[in-house]
């Protein structure tokens, strides 16, 4: 696409949002309300399931899933060990005990061989009770929800779909946000459909679920404003933010398509030089990040900087290799394909509206 028609494409789109900017501002209405319920039908319908709720933010998202099956203290959630920190925060925030999972190394996503050897060291070895499983759909693409599901039927676990990078994607034309018993999404800026500040979902089929995550984000509200039935959050998504969505929404199956383009274009240009991005037959990318892998890491990074091309390295150190974790080491097993990704990973320029010139200067420069 020419510059002329992304710029075009962006002017309108902006155009859209300052209206519906005044409208919520006109309306009064800031919290929840019609524009927020609008949304909410819009998300449930584009990825297939009964029910969207929305909520805060994409961490928060994760925290009340958990919430509403009840996770606690004694309880054990397989997490990826390559992923953000988020993941297995929410895990560890209930009290529960994240066990750390490796990935593969071409999809970064959850290894479900691994996630068998893992769960068999946790009846065998530990005093806790497997409960859950979080898969993470890293970097735009979904994980493989046809190995995990049946393992996760054989072990009784629940499993929730960790979808902050992955909305838009797909499997077999099935959109991401919709494998999990619960799954979630983050609506942060720079994921692939983002607003303007902070803001998540939950996406489920179950109406007692649902209705449960209704509660638990304004408090635990029950059939009034200060009927509080059970402990909650204050975790509820702004008018704003979801007039922005909405807006938005209308343009992210153009946008989709535009960035899987500029992914093919990297591909073909990056053929041989570096390791690119694997999108399995059958598989959609939402391409939140377009990630490659190097062994020249550093050098490639200074070389881009001088460049002036921006890069990003997404993730320099496993969830196993976190302070915050280093209470639990003991627990945990070795994850080597995590470890490795974390030096050779590198994330380029990636959005819609990259032209044919800056993705030939980002890939002549590699």
């Amino acid at each position: 696409m020419q510059l002329r028609d992304l710029h075009r494409q962006y002017e309108a789109m902006k155009a859209e949002i300052d209206a519906a900017l005044l409208g919520v501002a006109a309306s009064g209405s800031f919290i929840l309300g019609d524009v927020v319920a609008g949304l909410e039908r819009r998300l449930a319908d584009y990825v297939g399931v009964k029910h969207c709720i929305s909520c805060a933010n994409g961490t928060d998202a994760l925290r009340m899933a958990l919430m509403a099956w009840g996770i606690a203290p004694g309880d054990a959630v397989f997490v990826p060990d390559f992923t953000f920190f988020a993941t297995a925060e929410a895990v560890a925030l209930q009290g529960a005990t994240p066990v750390f999972v490796d990935v593969l190394k071409d999809s970064c996503n959850m290894d479900a061989a691994d996630l068998e050897r893992k769960i068999q060291y946790v009846e065998s070895n530990t005093d806790l009770r497997p409960a859950a499983v979080i898969a993470v759909d890293l970097f735009g693409l979904p994980a493989d929800y046809a190995e995990l599901q049946p393992l996760c039927r054989k072990h009784g676990l629940l499993l929730l779909e960790d979808g902050a990078q992955g909305f838009g994607g797909s499997i077999e034309g099935r959109k991401a946000c919709s494998f999990g018993d619960i799954a979630t999404t983050s609506f942060f800026p720079a994921k692939p459909l983002g607003c303007y500040g902070d803001g998540g979902a939950l996406f489920t089929d179950n109406d007692d679920w649902a209705a449960l995550l209704r509660s638990l984000r304004v408090h635990g509200k029950g059939s009034e404003k200060y009927d509080n039935i059970r402990l909650g959050l204050n975790s509820r998504l702004d008018a704003v933010q979801a007039a922005v969505l909405q807006v938005k929404l209308n343009h992210f199956d153009d946008e989709l398509a535009a960035v899987n383009r500029i992914a093919q274009s990297y591909n073909e240009r990056l053929r041989g030089k570096v390791a690119t991005p694997v999108v399995p037959p059958a598989f959609t990318s939402s391409f939140a990040q377009y990630t490659i892998q190097t062994g020249n890491r550093d050098a490639l990074q200074a070389r881009l900087k001088a460049a002036g091309i921006p890069s990003a390295v997404y993730y320099p150190r496993t969830m196993s290799r976190q302070a915050a974790f280093a209470p639990i080491a003991s627990l945990q097993q070795p994850c080597p394909v995590s470890a490795q990704l974390t030096q050779s990973v590198l994330s380029l320029p990636m959005h819609p509206y990259l032209t044919e010139q800056e993705i030939e200067l980002v890939t002549e420069t590699i």
